[in-house]
């Protein structure tokens, strides 16, 4: 506990934490999912929001909007949630940083919001990504909105390129570090969007 406490220590005094609110998700060992948000992060450690808390120096995988996947352990416990140190190579620990600033600086840049639809956690992740080939792939929704979808998958076909989410037709917008961002060709209604992803 000792060796824990003193990394976060060390952790505080080098990476200015950022306010934040992120949603998205996160595995615990026991590679169960919870949704959850962030409240506030730096390269070094995040806390967040979470349902359901992960034992002191328990692995955590985390998912989070703008962001992508964050690694590390859990270091203590906070009300309705937990704090975690992030495990990170120099170099994401950069793009980490290089994200965060973006983040706590758009609004006074004025930059508009990259999502225009609140995104929803479907209770079914597993779906398919068909691409402009006619190949199905195997993929896993991160999450859905009525304007598009995060998805995990380990191909990114190009930006621009037609696909199509289980029934849904979109374009790849963006490429994720464990997958694609797709925009719909044409915004759904909640009841589409349940219906298929629900």
């Amino acid at each position: 506990m000792f060796a824990v406490k003193t990394q976060l220590a060390d952790e505080r005094r080098r990476h200015q934490r950022v306010k934040v609110a992120l949603l998205g998700r996160y595995m615990l060992s026991t590679r169960r999912e919870y949704p959850c948000q962030s409240i506030d992060m730096s390269p070094g450690g995040l806390s967040l929001i979470a349902p359901v808390a992960a034992q002191p120096g328990e692995r955590v995988i985390v998912y989070l909007d703008h962001v992508g996947r964050i690694e590390g352990s859990m270091v203590r416990l906070i009300p309705n949630g937990f704090a975690m140190t992030v495990r990170a190579t120099p170099r994401k620990r950069e793009k980490l940083a290089a994200q965060l600033t973006w983040l706590a600086n758009r609004h006074l840049l004025g930059l508009p919001e990259d999502r225009r639809h609140e995104r929803l956690i479907p209770r079914n992740p597993r779906s398919t990504l068909t691409t402009e080939d006619g190949v199905i792939h195997e993929c896993r929704l991160i999450d859905v909105s009525l304007s598009g979808a995060a998805i995990m998958i380990g191909l990114q076909p190009p930006i621009g390129s037609p696909v199509m989410v289980g029934r849904t037709a979109g374009r790849i917008v963006r490429h994720l570090e464990n997958g694609v961002a797709v925009e719909f060709l044409r915004t759904q209604s909640l009841e589409a969007l349940s219906e298929q992803f629900g």
